[in-house]
């Protein structure tokens, strides 16, 4: 599969589809803290029968749960992990780190780290991820994301990439090679029309989330990449989604919604289900994540997500973890961050179930040789691309977002108002 760029080290942000802003009281937190405030953490922390609490959001319980289970299968600490509903986890966030209550580790989506590490809810872990002998094959994306002043404050905890994913079998039935990935912007929505033309009941070519900011940047941005144009300045202040490339998917998914092609429920879309119809196998061909495709249950290609004219891209997206400022169980906290980006855990627990594993040294595993969409998404997580504006979450995220109302008019209203609305997301995006 030919990738088209690698931008190296870049800051997070990717698929979060949480309601609201982020909570007013985190502007009171102090700058971020560091573990000098614990007793001394040594290369692999402490591991003496100490309780530790973790919070995650629900997108990624499948995979929280292994690695909570494994580590503890394995450890004198114990973990104790609090899943919370994905649209309460910034609200929860927010009130806790207001008042003190932080758990020793938590885990947040790659679009509210920047901000999060900026207004110190999370401790300084530098010293320790330089000890790490791999620390270079460590993705990225996430370790930049959690950067601030040189300094690090997060690593991985579970990656989350957009792959184009297709239904082998509807491919089949449409006369498509099941086998071949749709190549170019085209040739996906071709082969989302031909879908489409079987007329099978409650069967669509294709599907999104047309009111979910999150899912649009993490199945669209990939498109413009692949086509060689940015979605954003270097500095995240300036949106640059009125370009060429980005006025190509506009049509192409104009196109499709005019022909009939789109899940008719993607209209009004906000995120918790816009996964749901392409997993019950009524869905020709779309940009999912790779996440899930341990769950699928029926012959699904992989691929990554193709430009205007070829290429291909994805959004690395996912969670990062670290320490929060309130632990006082740094050592103990370290344990688990360091056995987390071990082999045992990377490849006996996260590529053993169908997942990405965190580092590149470790992307040719066993289980990975046995799949090769594993392969695939591995090969092209270790090329994505992860966007950075520290406002990330009211220029696109949010709903009612300038990236929202932009989609809507471009897509479903027929209005010829990209520039201006372009301009608006530049607006939230430079305050």
């Amino acid at each position: 599969m030919p990738i088209t760029r690698n931008r190296g080290p870049v800051r997070g942000a990717a698929i979060a589809v949480a309601a609201g802003l982020l909570v007013a009281g985190l502007a009171a937190c102090s700058p971020a803290a560091d573990v000098a405030s614990d007793e001394p953490i040594t290369a692999e922390g402490v591991d003496d029968g100490s309780t530790l609490t973790l919070w995650t959001r629900a997108p990624m319980e499948h995979q929280a749960k292994l690695l909570v289970d494994a580590y503890n299968s394995s450890h004198e600490n114990q973990v104790e992990l609090t899943i919370v509903p994905n649209d309460d986890y910034v609200a929860k966030v927010g009130a806790a780190a207001g008042s003190g209550g932080l758990p020793d580790l938590f885990a947040a989506d790659i679009v509210y780290v920047p901000n999060w590490v900026e207004q110190g809810l999370f401790k300084d872990i530098s010293a320790q991820i330089d000890e790490l002998d791999y620390k270079d094959s460590i993705n990225q994306g996430h370790l930049s994301a959690g950067a601030l002043d040189g300094k690090e404050h997060v690593l991985p905890f579970v990656l989350d990439l957009s792959m184009l994913f297709w239904n082998k079998e509807l491919f089949a039935e449409a006369g498509l090679d099941p086998d071949k990935a749709p190549a170019t912007l085209q040739e996906f929505a071709d082969a989302a029309t031909a879908v489409q033309a079987l007329n099978k009941p409650d069967t669509y070519g294709t599907a999104t989330g047309l009111n979910c900011g999150g899912c649009l940047v993490f199945t669209w941005f990939p498109s413009i990449w692949a086509s060689g144009d940015e979605v954003m300045g270097d500095d995240g202040a300036e949106s640059l989604l009125s370009g060429d490339a980005a006025q190509e998917v506009y049509k192409t998914w104009a196109g499709l919604e005019e022909a009939g092609a789109v899940l008719p429920s993607s209209t009004d879309e906000t995120g918790p289900t816009w996964t749901a119809a392409f997993s019950e196998g009524k869905v020709g061909v779309m940009p999912f994540p790779a996440t899930l495709l341990p769950t699928l249950e029926f012959d699904a290609g992989v691929a990554g997500i193709p430009g205007v004219d070829g290429g291909a891209s994805t959004f690395v997206g996912g969670d990062g973890i670290g320490i929060s400022k309130d632990s006082k169980q740094s050592p103990q906290a370290w344990n688990f961050l360091n056995w987390l980006m071990s082999e045992d855990a990377q490849v006996e627990v996260l590529a053993k179930d169908g997942n990405a594993v965190s580092r590149g040294d470790l992307a040719d595993n066993e289980y990975a040789s046995a799949d090769p969409r594993l392969v695939t998404i591995n090969e092209v997580a270790a090329q994505g691309d992860t966007p950075v504006a520290l406002n990330f979450q009211q220029a696109f995220n949010a709903p009612g977002s300038p990236w929202l109302t932009l989609v809507r008019n471009a897509v479903l209203n027929g209005e010829d108002s990209v520039d201006a609305d372009n301009d608006e997301i530049t607006a939230i995006l430079s305050q």
